[in-house]
């Protein structure tokens, strides 16, 4: 018999609490909270109370002011650009490309002889009809 245990009906509420509010995971995984003490508090101050909307809107404008900041950071970088520089590093990169493919070209030149035509069927094994 493989029977379920089934949970108290505030922890089954708990739970589905917890899963429309994802911040709540992540305040416990980075350990600035317990499953212990939020689920007292949502126990003591139900659903509706003010520090679970508090904490969803500091997550959300922390996130967008993460976005704005990284999003700044970029504008700042490119404004601070030389183009000739950055066309002195497109053609050194493109020499380094042009000199790695000189050298596997000359590696694959020396897997057949020059004078040598190269066989098209090559079959590892010979049968014969008899």
């Amino acid at each position: 018999m493989n029977k379920k245990k089934e949970l108290h009906p505030s922890v089954q509420k708990f739970k589905e609490f917890v899963a429309s509010n994802p911040h709540i995971i992540k305040e416990v995984r980075s350990g600035k909270a317990t499953w212990q003490g939020i689920y007292e508090e949502w126990y003591l101050l139900g659903e509706e109370d003010a520090r679970w909307r508090e904490e969803k809107n500091n997550q959300e404008n922390s996130s967008k002011d993460e976005k704005k900041d990284f999003m700044g950071q970029i504008m700042g970088m490119l404004k601070n650009l030389d183009p000739n520089q950055v066309q002195g590093q497109i053609q050194s990169l493109s020499e380094a490309i042009g000199a790695v493919q000189a050298v596997l070209s000359q590696f694959q030149g020396k897997g057949s002889a020059p004078g040598q035509p190269k066989n098209s069927q090559h079959h590892p094994f010979s049968f014969r009809k008899d």
